[in-house]
This record gives structure tokens, sequence and C-alpha cells, in this order.
């Protein structure tokens, strides 16, 4: 097993006590990072996307996130073992492996990339909690601050009671979501069919169907998923790490599993009220909580509201640690949480303050997405590279297999990524 880094003598935990065989609870001790890392793949700015592929084609892309989620799958399982192998997160390996200018370079990327998402996120939150109580935007923001501080103050308490809080707020918005399929009454039998067919409605609907699968990866959450795991449970040796690899693979695949099922919701949802009403430009959430109301009732944008809400105050949450594991990693710097949760707080209030409307923060959302697509590769190509290596990684090295998938993988996501900014910025046809 790959060299790990000298840690003070602890005493076993529950994870160690299973991975040495004292311990009847074999699955529940594992579960946990990954479910902080999915809440990325339902944030604010999934709604936009998914509610916008949903209301312009119906379910004709339902495939596209079927897809979008294996991909993810196999990405934070990538990220997840490294930590698990190394005893280091991703930001760490790459310090230690390439030149200090390029552990710079990709800090202050990798800095950029988590604020930019962090801002959408945190509007998000905001817009949710004004819709969910009929407020302004701007005391909405002020509650979304001072419920994420308090969210962030459980780490004192150790990580878990902040994975249990994470953890709930994906129950909430799959239950909310799971209502919101109970009122519209999707034909199950078209679903389970775009699910598994690939196709298309004209040229729009393959731009829009690029910009899903080029934002599937977050680039902030591959740095924070490796955090996540690299001191959780320690194996002792080769035999207890490829067990803890295989309890780590069953949580990332419930996860992501429950990430791509709200994510499929939201678009079927649209694609039933929406499109099935010919109501084809809803374009912003707050017009699509607004259009609930009427066509499913009060319940209906009820459980939208709160859905967002909780996906903006968990997402928001993570991308706060995320640039926590960025600078730490890359440069050995630490400011604490709760100045850097203040500090990525100020665009936000500064965006308010400037636009002030429910559009402008949708369009905010999609450009966030943008930004981020810049940052995929920087991301993404060293996770391949290092988790390749078997110098780095020991036992758990990629397979052959797993390399030539993760390798055409990355390619794809990068490719479409840079598509997508060619098409946003007007250089492609």
């Amino acid at each position: 097993m790959a060299t790990r880094v000298e840690e003070a003598p602890r005493l076993p935990g529950a994870g160690e006590r299973v991975l040495r065989g004292d311990s009847r609870w074999r699955l529940l001790p594992f579960l946990g990072p990954a479910f902080i890392a999915c809440v990325a793949y339902m944030d604010p700015g999934n709604f936009a996307t998914n509610i916008a592929g949903g209301s312009k084609f119906g379910f004709t892309l339902v495939w596209v996130i079927v897809a979008s989620n294996l991909m993810a799958m196999l990405i934070q399982t990538l990220s997840a073992k490294l930590g698990i192998a190394t005893g280091r997160n991703l930001p760490e390996i790459c310090r230690e492996r390439f030149s200090r200018r390029t552990s710079v370079g990709l800090w202050l990327q990798a800095e950029a990339i988590a604020m930019a998402t962090d801002l959408a996120e945190f509007l998000g939150a905001a817009l949710g909690i004004k819709l969910l109580l009929g407020i302004a935007l701007f005391p909405a923001a002020v509650i979304t601050g001072v419920i994420t501080f308090l969210i962030l103050g459980l780490q004192r308490y150790g990580f878990r009671p902040l994975e249990a809080v994470i953890t709930a707020f994906v129950v909430v918005i799959g239950i909310c979501y799971l209502g919101e399929l109970w009122f519209a009454h999707p034909p199950l039998g078209t679903v389970a069919k775009h699910a598994v067919v690939p196709e298309f409605a004209g040229n729009e609907s393959v731009l829009l169907a690029v910009g899903i699968l080029g934002a599937t990866v977050m680039p902030h959450v591959i740095y924070l998923h490796s955090a996540l795991t690299q001191h959780r449970i320690v194996p002792r040796n080769d035999d207890e790490a490829r067990m803890l690899y295989k309890y780590t693979r069953i949580d990332v695949l419930i996860a992501m599993v429950i990430a791509g099922l709200i994510n499929m919701s939201m678009l079927v949802v649209a694609a039933t009220v929406f499109f099935g009403s010919g109501l084809t430009n809803v374009d912003s959430l707050e017009g699509a909580h607004r259009t609930l109301e009427p066509i499913l009732g009060g319940a209906s944008s009820v459980l939208f509201a709160l859905a967002l809400t909780a996906s903006g105050l968990s997402s928001s949450t993570v991308g706060t640690m995320s640039g926590q594991v960025v600078m730490q990693g890359f440069i050995r710097r630490r400011i604490p949480l709760f100045l850097r949760r203040l500090v990525t707080m100020i665009p936000a209030f500064v965006v308010i303050a400037i636009q002030g409307n429910d559009g402008d923060v949708s369009r905010t959302l999609v450009v966030s997405q943008v930004v981020l697509s810049f940052g995929i590769p920087f991301a993404l190509i060293p996770l391949v590279m290092f988790t390749s290596r078997r110098d780095v990684m020991g036992v758990l090295v990629n397979s052959k297999t797993t390399i030539l998938a993760a390798t055409l993988v990355a390619a794809l996501i990068s490719g479409l990524n840079i598509f997508l900014l060619a098409q946003t910025f007007g250089v492609a046809g």
C-alpha cells in the first residue's frame, strides 16, 4: 500500500473495528463522505439546468442525466480512493508531485472556481428562502448566512454531526421531489424509455445536453471527496485498504443513485408540468415556482421552494469546506472557516444589491456553471493520472479497464466543457 502520512496514535473507531472483524456494524460506519459530495450534483445550478431541459424538450434528455450520473460515480469513486490509498487529498498530492509554480496556479484557479460555485449556491439558498417565506431577497440572504454559519459550527463537535445534517438535507430534497412526482403523475413508461434511449430534439437540445453532460463533474467536490476519506478510517494493511475501498464504493453508489434520481425527478416534473402544458419558456427558478402553484396547487410550490432551500444551504456549506481544502492542500495555508464563509458571502450580497431580482439570480446561476467549466480539467486530469500510478496508489491503483474508462470520461467531459465555453462566448458555430 502507498506510504501514508504519519499520525498520532488513536483509539480505533467503528469503521476500523469493522475492518478488523471486531464489530457487526458492517456498512453504517462507512456511509457519509459520498453524501456530502453528492450535494454538489443537486445544487441550484442543477435545478436551473434540469428545469430548462424538461420544460423545453419534455422527457427527451432524461438519458443525459443517467449518463452523467454514471460518469460522476466513477469520478467520485476515484477521488475517494485516492484519499484512502495515500492518506492525502488531491491538492496535497498535486503540491508534492508538481512544481511550486504549478501548485500555486492550480490553487488560484481552484479558489476562483470554489468561490464562483459558492456564490451561485448561496444565491440559490437565498432565493429558496425568499420563495418559502415570501420575503425580499436581501433579508433572505441574511438568513441564509446565519444558517450556514450554524451548520459550519457543527464541525467543533466532530465531522459526524455535519455529515448527519448534510445527509438530512439530501433526504429533505428527495422527499420534496417525491411529493412533486406524486402531484405531477408523470408517465413512468415514457420516462423509463427515455432513460435508456439516446435522442435529441433539434440543435438546441444538443447544446443543452452538452451543458448537462459538461457540468457533470464538480471540480471543487473532486478535491473535497479525497479529503473526506483521507483520515476518516485508516486501514493498517493492504487487506483492510481493499475492504475499506469496497465499502466506500457502496457509499458512493448509494449517494450518487439518490442524487441521480433527484436530478431525474427535477427534469421529469418540469417535462410533465411545463412541457405537458405547453409552457416551454420557463427559464428561471422563480418562474418555475410561480407556475407550479396554479397547475399543481400550493403544496407543490412549497415543496419546490423547500427543496431549493435545502439544496442551496447544503451545497453552499460544502463549497466553503472545499475552499478550505484547496488552500490547505495546494499552498499549506489555512484561514478560519468562519472567515472564509464571511468573505465568500460578500459577492452574493453585492450581486443582490446590484441586480436585486430573481431573474438575475437565475442568470448568475448559469454564469457560475460556465465559470465552473474552466476548472474541471485541472481537477479531473490529475485525479486520473495519480490514481493510475502504482507508486502513488499501491494496491488500490486503477485497473487497466478503470484507466481506460476514466481516461475516456475525462477526455469527454473536458472536451464537452471546451465546446460549451466556445458556444457560450460565440467562438463555435
